[in-house]
């Protein structure tokens, strides 16, 4: 397998599929990097280096016991594109994936980054604060991390509906594809699936999002029932100059399994302007 040592030991494993301008995904919670293959094989085949890591704690990263935060996953990104000597890239993150983004680019900067693509993304907050009225309450969060720690099989299984739509009368998502989410959520490690729930929802990446100094597309389907649209995307348009935001009616989370041709198709666009 492909993988790189971080700087405090952790071994992070990732998937380096073609030959071209490098294309960069980021996955979100409690997945890994096959959660991107359909689009990776689409963009290999027109020409470009698709590059996905499981996150550490994720997948067949180390689980370890520390650095479970948005600093340390945004630095093991960094660590990653510079071992691999990666410039002029296109950063791609969906969900928990799309804060790790925001986060790389808060504190690496954009100098290796040509463009961003955030994909159901969790940024710029998805908590329920004072400043933030829209956001879900905290009671939403613990409920995930009591579904978790009773019963993570189960849970993530549960987890598929709302994340694919399947609770819709008109839904077509396969039982396979929902199989495949709850194999990914279970090689992660608990603690550190565990740990994650608070960096996704707790951390704000509004000053983040202020530093993108780089093209950037916002895709987020507006029957998102984990990331709502209010307090996500609609929200970081306003936050990043110049953002392009395309919403698909209907959408569920899942973007890159229920509406994989579509998303393919506006990558692919995206990264040829």
């Amino acid at each position: 397998m492909s993988t790189i040592i971080t700087k405090d030991s952790t071994k992070i494993y990732y998937k380096d599929w073609g030959l071209g301008p490098a294309v960069v995904f980021c996955h979100g919670w409690p997945l890994n990097a096959d959660a991107w293959e359909n689009q990776m094989v689409y963009l290999a085949a027109n020409g470009y280096r698709c590059i996905a890591h499981d996150r550490r704690g994720h997948g067949r990263s180390d689980q370890p016991w520390i650095g479970n935060d948005m600093e340390t996953y945004a630095d093991d990104l960094a660590e990653l594109i510079e071992k691999l000597d990666l410039n002029g890239i296109t950063l791609v993150g969906h969900s928990t994936g799309g804060g790790e983004v925001a986060r790389y680019i808060g504190r690496h900067g954009c100098q290796r980054v040509k463009g961003a693509v955030l994909v159901g993304s969790v940024t710029p907050l998805m908590l329920k604060t004072d400043n933030n009225p829209i956001g879900l309450p905290i009671t939403v969060f613990d409920d995930i991390r009591s579904g978790v720690a009773a019963d993570r099989s189960q849970f993530f299984m549960n987890l598929t509906a709302p994340f694919y739509g399947a609770n819709r009368p008109d839904a077509t998502v396969s039982q396979g594809v929902r199989d495949a989410f709850w194999r990914q959520g279970m090689q992660g490690g608990l603690l550190n699936q565990l740990e994650c729930i608070k960096a996704f929802s707790e951390t704000d990446f509004s000053n983040d999002l202020k530093k993108f100094e780089i093209p950037t597309l916002i895709i987020h389907g507006d029957d998102d029932q984990i990331v709502p649209i209010a307090a996500s995307a609609l929200t970081a348009a306003t936050l990043i100059n110049n953002a392009t935001l395309k919403i698909y009616p209907g959408g569920p989370h899942g973007l890159a399994d229920t509406h994989k041709d579509q998303l393919n198709s506006d990558l692919l666009a995206f990264l040829k302007t």
